[in-house]
C-alpha cells in the first residue's frame, strides 16, 4: 500500500477567473524600452518588443499587434519620432515641425508703416446707386404688372400641358408591349425577280 506521500500532488491548474498580471500601458512601455535602449539613432519595432517581453515576461497573445498600434499612435501624435524604420523620444531641444497644409504658402506680408489704420472692409452684395442729394425723396414704389411693362412674371415660364390637341399619327396598336431602345427600322417588302 501506497502511503500518500509517495504520489506528489500536482499543484492545481491556474484558473480562468483570475486576472492576469497588471501591465503598465502600452505607451509607458514604449517610452520606458525606449530609454533603457538609449540608441543614437533610436530602436527598431523587433528591439523595443524584445526589450518589453524581457522587462514584463508573460504578454499578451496580441502583443505584436497592440504594440504596432501604439507606435503608430505614438509617431502620429509626435511623441516619437520615425526616423529610418528607428522610433526615437523627439528632442526637446528642437524647434517643433508643424505639418504644413496642402498648396503653395503664402507670401509673408510686409509689416503696415506706423500710424496705418486699416479700411473698414466692404460689405457683400452690389453697392446702392448713388443718389442725388438735392433731389426730393422719391415715395416707395409698388410693383404692378402695369408698371413692369410687359405684365409677365419673372423668370422661365412654366410648361403648360397641352389641351384639346390630338396626336397626328396614332401608334399602332398591337399586343406586344414596347420595348426599350430605338424601334427597328421597317424594311420594304422586296418583289421577286422576274422571269424566274
Amino acid at each position: 500500500m501506497a502511503s500518500p506521500d509517495d504520489n506528489p500532488v500536482d499543484p492545481p491548474p491556474p484558473s480562468s477567473n483570475q486576472p492576469p498580471p497588471t501591465l503598465p500601458l502600452y505607451p509607458e512601455m514604449i517610452m520606458a524600452a525606449i530609454e533603457e535602449l538609449n540608441h543614437k539613432n533610436g530602436s527598431n519595432k523587433s528591439t523595443i518588443a524584445r526589450k518589453i517581453e524581457a522587462t514584463y515576461g508573460a504578454l499578451p497573445q496580441a502583443f505584436h499587434t497592440l504594440l504596432s498600434h501604439h507606435l503608430n499612435k505614438m509617431r502620429q501624435s509626435g511623441q516619437l519620432l520615425f526616423v529610418k524604420n528607428n522610433y526615437m523620444k523627439p528632442d526637446p531641444n528642437a524647434p517643433q515641425l508643424l505639418s504644413r497644409g496642402r498648396g503653395r504658402p503664402p507670401k509673408p506680408k510686409a509689416p503696415p508703416p506706423p500710424g496705418y489704420v486699416p479700411p473698414t472692409p466692404r460689405p457683400r452684395g452690389r453697392p446702392p446707386k448713388a443718389r442725388d442729394p438735392l433731389a426730393p425723396a422719391a415715395s416707395p414704389k409698388k410693383k404692378s404688372a402695369e408698371s413692369g411693362g410687359t405684365g409677365r412674371k419673372r423668370g422661365r415660364p412654366r410648361k403648360y400641358p397641352k389641351t384639346s390637341v390630338t396626336p397626328a399619327v396614332a401608334a399602332p396598336s398591337s399586343d406586344a408591349p414596347r420595348r426599350r431602345g430605338r424601334p427597328p427600322k421597317v424594311k420594304p417588302a422586296v418583289a421577286a425577280p422576274v422571269g424566274a
